[in-house]
């Protein structure tokens, strides 16, 4: 009772601070931050910014610059644990071919988000935001390559990244013939802060609602709306470990694509430019005004690339480009073992008993599902679609990961091309179904986890709500 009253009391001291900071700031700044807007719902914080690339990132830093200096505090602690490096360096390092390959509308926003922060009474320097937006390739992709050169060229070793599930129905597979999306995010729970809905409505391009983390001008989870009709999600290629730094950032391509493209051919025109490897992505993306669906799955050296306005496609961390699996990745794809087979026998097993059934509703089943096709048995774990490797006390498959590992799904979100056209989407935060996660439960239990005290957060069971553009205002 004491923690959470001090927790209170904290909350309200920073934004009684925040609202000083905002009366002392200059006029225009003052009227950056009046078209903005903040609310929290169900364990989801929504975001509403607006005008050039400098005022909407004022306004995200400066109405998130607590969470932002929350997220990275972490992110710190936990690039340092892993790679024994610190996170001063990862910045130096990398900064030489990150910056340079943005473009001048993303790196006017980047520094607005550094400067908003700054303006709230939060240091941050443009610098540390960039290379925060680069985590995932720099870390996942940029480091396992760049390490040899500290270990005299043996490998390090890197857990699979098995993240996200995800699928996309049209035609004679949904129930109205229309598009329907769904997506959760899984990751390591100490980095699941990717609780922000921001409704970005650009002075030039392409009105967004997407999920993203706080200080992020991507999304990384993905999940997105555009109000060119266009609807999209990724999942990560698993056992990928290629990339170049004479690309553009992942992260940089995909604000681009999603602000600027009309259709799906610009969509991934865009992407496609400049790709360089990191964060290498099977996307699924959808055009709500045609009703076809395209599934674009970005190696480094190969592409793959698929559409239908009858079919579906999936997603659960496994190329399906024979290019990009036999020759960019090691998945061994009839190991039932490993979770991303495991999950994709069970997308493919749902797409056929629910042909011509999926609506918005089944599509939160389906991401909520628990079925393991290895043991052919409701069993939550990491061979799940809604994730659990916590709950995962041996590990059977040949990878890297560890029992009981503190990572799974932390959240779902559905889209139908209704909500779409409406810039809508349902969203639930925490696990997809719906079971809580107790940190300090988990770490009394798991003793050998113990550095993630101070940083391993709980997560309570949250009812799926709707988020829409312009709601609060």
């Amino acid at each position: 009772m004491f923690l959470r009253a001090f927790g209170l009391a904290f909350a309200c001291l920073f934004f009684l601070q925040a609202g000083l900071h905002a009366a002392s700031l200059p006029n225009q700044e003052q009227e950056w931050l009046r078209v903005a807007e903040r609310h929290e719902r169900a364990g989801w914080i929504y975001l509403h910014v607006e005008g050039g690339p400098r005022e909407r990132g004022f306004q995200h830093g400066h109405l998130l610059a607590k969470e932002i200096a929350e997220c990275l505090r972490v992110v710190r602690a936990h690039w340092k644990h892993d790679s024994s490096m610190e996170w001063s360096w990862l910045i130096a390092k990398t900064k030489g071919f990150i910056e340079p390959a943005i473009d001048p509308e993303n790196r006017m926003e980047l520094r607005g988000i550094a400067d908003g922060m700054v303006a709230a009474g939060v240091p941050m320097t443009y610098d540390e935001i960039v290379t925060y937006n680069a985590e995932f390739e720099l870390e996942w992709y940029w480091w396992p390559l760049a390490s040899k050169k500290l270990t005299d060229g043996i490998d390090v070793v890197k857990e699979p990244k098995e993240s996200c599930s995800s699928f996309i129905a049209t035609g004679r597979m949904t129930k109205d013939g229309g598009i329907v999306l769904g997506h959760n995010m899984m990751d390591d729970y100490v980095e699941a802060f990717a609780n922000v809905v921001i409704d970005i409505k650009p002075a030039i391009g392409h009105r967004i609602l997407m999920q993203t983390r706080p200080g992020w001008i991507h999304s990384g989870t993905d999940f997105f709306i555009t109000d060119a009709g266009l609807v999209g999600s990724e999942t990560t290629i698993g056992y990928f470990e290629h990339f170049s730094e004479r690309g553009v950032p992942e992260f940089v391509r995909m604000r681009r694509a999603t602000q600027d493209a009309a259709d799906i051919d610009q969509w991934c025109a865009i992407m496609k430019k400049g790709n360089n490897g990191g964060y290498a992505n099977a996307w699924l993306v959808g055009d709500v005004n045609s009703g076809e669906i395209a599934r674009l799955e970005l190696g480094l050296k190969y592409i793959g690339f698929e559409r239908t306005k009858d079919g579906f496609f999936i997603g659960s961390n496994i190329a399906e480009d024979l290019h990009i699996l036999r020759l960019e990745t090691t998945t061994k794809d009839s190991d039932i073992r490993n979770s991303v087979v495991a999950r994709r026998v069970r997308w493919k097993q749902l797409m056929r008993e629910n042909a011509g059934k999926i609506d918005l509703e089944l599509g939160k089943k389906m991401e909520s599902d628990c079925y393991d096709t290895w043991l052919n048995q409701e069993h939550p774990g990491g061979r799940t679609l809604s994730g659990h490797e916590e709950l995962e006390s041996q590990i059977t498959d040949s990878s890297s990961h560890v029992p009981f590992n503190p990572g799974g799904s932390y959240d779902a979100k559905v889209v139908d091309s209704r909500m779409a056209k409406a810039m809508s989407f349902a969203a639930r935060w925490g696990s997809a179904d719906g079971t809580s996660f107790d940190a300090p439960a988990f770490l009394a239990a798991h003793p050998q986890f113990d550095w993630l005290e101070g940083y391993l957060k709980s997560r309570p069971a949250e009812p799926w709500v709707e988020f829409r553009s312009g709601e609060g205002r």
